[in-house]
């Protein structure tokens, strides 16, 4: 009988998660055929990149710790999953009058029917460890992207499950549910492993650069790449470096600043000062390793301030994550 009341309960779960369109959803949205939806929702914010970074909550995180240290937006931490692959985005306005606990049972059931196994599981005050532990919080964390909202003040609940799809590579699936009054809010963020197409960097070489400043007194540069959320350059980026030293040691009355950019992901504030870590980081690198004169460099941050792309699509917003050379 037990056996029985699991099969339908895991069939009404998947009918209730199943993967339809509605009117109300924002254009050109889609359910991720993997996961769908708790029926009657509508999607309210739509995102997907084919290839980007995520960090997904395996274990309780101390809120106040990261607020010491001003680090709200650091996901580096050994409580973070740390991924790469193609990663989709989805926030739902579910049905009122549905609690968070049956939204994420529903997800839990549907996904286990499909073979995805519970990596990490926790509610309210639980998926907080140390000092501030108000549910909300969890919602700034998990679903970055939704602002200083309430959209998950009570009852929140989050969901991190994973599918093992052999040599095809593993897909994660993190669900968070929460409440603010009648309101109630899913946030689906899930990520499908796999590798990056390489060999898309063409380096600009000294004499493209001194063109370019020429005529615009500015260039933007694709070649220098940093490790995730961090300032340091990575081996890839000597290319680059290599040209910039070489316009510098042939125009000597040249003066640049080097100038930071990135795309919308994270708080602007953080964002600023990441983008003036790494022109610092260039600086550095152009002073200590090819010996110019550190008079003839500055470095500033400009964050998500002054993009040239949309940051809809994730092609805009590699153009803009850039590095600026401007003559100073």
């Amino acid at each position: 009988m037990k056996s029985r009341q699991l099969i339908v309960l895991t069939a009404l779960g998947a009918m209730a998660l199943a993967g339809l369109a509605h009117a109300e959803d924002v254009p050109g949205s889609a359910d991720h055929p993997l996961v769908g939806r708790y029926d009657g929702s509508s999607i309210i914010f739509y995102k997907v990149s084919d290839f980007d970074d995520a960090a997904l909550l395996t274990a309780p995180v101390d809120y106040n710790a990261l607020l010491q240290r001003n680090a709200v937006d650091d996901r580096s931490g050994d409580e973070w999953l740390k991924l790469e692959g193609k990663v989709t985005q989805i926030r739902y306005a579910a049905p009122q009058g549905r609690s968070s606990l049956e939204i994420v049972r529903n997800y839990e059931n549907a996904l286990h029917a499909k073979g995805f196994a519970t990596l990490f599981s926790c509610a309210d005050k639980q998926c907080l460890s140390g000092v501030l532990r108000d549910p909300y919080l969890i919602g700034q964390l998990v679903d970055p992207l939704n602002g200083n909202t309430g959209l998950y003040l009570d009852h929140a609940r989050y969901l991190l499950t994973e599918l093992d799809q052999g040599s095809a590579g593993p897909v994660y699936s993190a669900v968070l549910v929460g409440e603010e009054g009648p309101q109630v809010t899913a946030f689906v963020e899930v990520v499908e492993t796999k590798a990056m197409e390489e060999d898309k960097i063409t380096v600009i070489d000294a004499g493209q650069m001194a063109k370019a400043i020429d005529t615009a007194h500015s260039v933007n540069i694709y070649g220098l790449l940093f490790d995730f959320d961090s300032a340091t350059l990575k081996p890839e980026s000597k290319p680059t470096l290599d040209e910039i030293a070489k316009l510098l040691t042939t125009q000597p009355d040249l003066h640049l600043k080097i100038v930071g950019h990135t795309d919308n992901q994270g708080s602007p504030d953080y964002n600023i000062a990441l983008s003036e870590r790494r022109a610092q980081s260039v600086v550095a690198a152009l002073t200590a390793q090819y010996g110019i004169d550190a008079g003839r460099l500055s470095a500033s941050g400009a964050g998500l301030t002054m993009p040239i792309a949309s940051n809809d699509t994730e092609e805009g917003r590699a153009k803009n994550r850039r590095v600026e050379l401007v003559a100073d």
